[in-house]
Order: structure tokens, then C-alpha cells, then sequence
């Protein structure tokens, strides 16, 4: 009777994890198209320029493509050749992943690197949480960046983005100190921490070793001032490129016939909607579109239809593209990985 209770408990904590994203992101769609004609979005969507779609999605496999190097070189002092087709291609098929339940694809990412490189799953899994505090720290840096560059008072124009920008920073100290402290007071800490947790639950304890052993395993990936150096350069190229991409949506659906646009209204852009971006839901569908909406109509002065097509036309395209993208890479490698264990087992029975 107890075991089927917890195993009700369990499916309907299931049920919650996975349909509290699609609610959420049907919030947010509900919200970014409320009062909105779609059939006017898609008439300017069916509108769009082949060309600038075609370059739109160009510079979004490139944007994709330093990502993997910038991956290559977090994993350097583990593996320092590995591969970078496999790198973009694990890459792609969380992405993809993540289109379909939110952050499932960092799970996908580090299972299929550690598979495809014969690397420690839960190191991968370790650098992939490293990868993502990156990632905040320099979505941090673009907006403070878009604060000094915008020609008003942002946080007047977005009242919420203050206390974002607070959350966010908080977020990434906390990051910051739990990493230096794993790592550095490693047998304290770590003790400390597991004692408290496996006084609530031995379970609990067993887990948080567990997470604390992949942070140390993927933190560690991550040596010497090179690596350190070229990390660094290779993200703020990768926030240049994203800031490109934003860009280049304005002429997509022909924005620049409506007002001038410019890069810096790009990386403007680009900061505000990359937050829409980290929000759980599927593949930053609802929020996305909320936050594109919000700077385009309240920042630079477009109509809520023009807005919205930007937004319906740029994340379609990069949702369809990852999932593509997903299936292509997966199928390919994983179908290459398993001719190559073939073989291998094939000469180990010759010998």
C-alpha cells in the first residue's frame, strides 16, 4: 500500500515536471498574443525575404558552431582531441531536445559526448552546469552592456529587467561561490553540506554526493590561462554573432522599411530575449515571443503585429532548425559510433 502511494506520488511529480513548461509557455504565449490579429502575423510572415532567411539561419549554424569550439576548449585538459563534429552534433541534438522538454538536452548533450568520446557522463554533465554559468555571467555583461549603450533609461522602458538583472546576478554569485567552495574547501564543504542534507533523507544525501561529484568533475575540465583565455574571447565573439542574428530578423520581415534599424538595436534585442530564452519553457516558445515583443514595441517603437511576425518567424525558424538539426546529427554519429564498435569488436575476436 505504501509503495503504491509513493508510486502515485512519483508519477504525479512526473506529470508536474512535465507539463508545468507547457503551461508556462502557454502563459506567456497568451500574454504576447492577447489582442494581437495572427492572421495580420501571418500575412507578413507568408511575406518574409527567402534570402534573409536563408542568411538568418547561415549565421545561426555559425553561432552554433563556436559554440561546440568554445566546448572543445572547456574540455581541453580532459580530452584535448575531441571531436568537434561530435561536439556540435551532441550539441544540436540537445538543443533539439530542449525544444521538446525543457532542459532535458543538457542530460542528452553530456550522455551522448560521454558516449561518442568514451568520456565520464557525469563529467560531462558536470562541465555542461560550468558551460551554463558561463553563459548567465556574459547574458549578465550584454545587458548591463544594452544599459549603457541605449540612448534612454532602459530600466524606465523594461521596470522589470532591474529586478532580473538583481536575480540574475544573484544567481550567478551563488554559481560562482558554490564552485569555488567545492573546489576549494572540497572535504568540508562537501561533508558539511551531505551531513546536513542526510538528515531529512539518506536518498537526498545520496544524490547531492552525487551532484557534487559530477560539479568537481566538470569544473576541473576546465584548466590553464589558455583555455581560460580563449573561453572568454570565444564568448563575447559568440554574444556578437547573437547580436548579428537579431539584426539580421529586422530584415526578414522587412523592419527596416518601417523605421532604420541598427546593430546596436540587435544587441539590445538580443540581450532582452535571450532571458525569454532561459525561462523553462519548450525551446523558449511563449516567453520568447513575450520578451521580443516587449523591447520591440516598448524600446524601438513598432507596431505589436511587426513585432510579433519578427518573433513568430525567428524562433520557428530556430526551433524547426534544431529539431532538424537533432535528428540529422543523432542518426549520423550515433550510426557511425556503433559501425566503429562493430569493427572494434569484430578485430578483438580475430586477436
Amino acid at each position: 500500500m505504501i509503495s503504491g502511494n509513493n508510486h502515485k506520488k512519483h508519477i504525479l511529480k512526473r506529470v508536474l515536471n512535465y507539463s508545468l513548461p507547457f503551461l508556462l509557455s502557454a502563459v506567456f504565449l497568451y500574454v504576447a498574443f492577447y489582442d494581437v490579429n495572427f492572421k495580420q502575423v501571418l500575412s507578413v510572415v507568408s511575406e518574409a525575404s527567402i534570402y534573409w532567411i536563408i542568411f538568418f539561419i547561415i549565421i545561426l549554424l555559425i553561432s552554433h558552431l563556436v559554440r561546440a569550439i568554445r566546448w572543445k576548449y572547456i574540455l581541453h585538459s580532459v580530452k584535448p582531441d575531441a571531436s568537434l563534429k561530435n561536439l556540435f552534433g551532441a550539441l544540436m541534438v540537445g538543443y533539439g531536445v530542449n525544444c521538446v522538454v525543457p532542459r532535458f538536452g543538457e542530460i542528452s548533450r553530456a550522455v551522448l559526448i560521454g558516449k561518442w568520446e568514451g568520456l565520464s557522463r557525469s563529467a560531462m554533465f558536470g562541465a555542461v552546469i560550468v558551460e551554463r554559468v558561463i553563459d548567465l555571467i556574459f547574458l549578465l555583461l550584454a545587458i548591463f552592456v544594452s544599459v549603457l549603450i541605449w540612448s534612454g533609461n532602459l530600466y524606465d522602458s523594461l521596470p522589470w529587467l532591474r529586478s532580473t538583472l538583481f536575480f540574475v546576478a544573484a544567481a550567478i554569485f551563488g554559481s560562482i561561490l558554490f564552485l569555488v567552495l567545492t573546489i576549494r574547501l572540497r572535504e568540508k564543504f562537501y561533508g558539511l553540506i551531505v551531513n546536513l542534507v542526510k538528515k531529512i533523507s539518506e536518498k537526498a544525501a545520496y544524490k547531492t554526493a552525487h551532484i557534487f561529484e559530477m560539479l568537481i568533475e566538470g569544473f576541473a575540465s576546465l584548466k590553464g590561462i589558455r583555455n581560460y583565455s580563449i573561453t572568454i574571447m570565444l564568448s563575447i565573439f559568440l554574444m556578437l554573432i547573437y547580436a548579428f542574428t537579431s539584426y539580421v530578423g529586422f530584415f526578414t520581415v522587412g523592419m527596416e522599411n518601417i523605421k532604420p534599424v541598427t546593430f546596436q538595436m540587435g544587441w539590445i534585442l538580443m540581450s532582452i530575449s535571450a532571458i525569454g530564452v532561459v525561462i523553462p519553457t519548450p525551446g523558449g516558445t511563449g516567453s520568447y515571443h513575450t520578451l521580443t515583443k516587449s523591447a520591440l514595441v516598448l524600446l524601438f517603437g513598432f507596431d505589436e503585429v511587426i513585432s510579433l511576425s519578427y518573433a513568430f518567424l525567428t524562433h520557428i525558424i530556430s526551433y524547426f532548425l534544431f529539431i532538424i538539426t537533432a535528428l540529422i546529427s543523432f542518426f549520423i554519429l550515433n550510426k557511425q559510433h556503433d559501425n566503429l564498435l562493430k569493427v572494434l569488436d569484430t578485430e578483438v575476436d580475430e586477436l
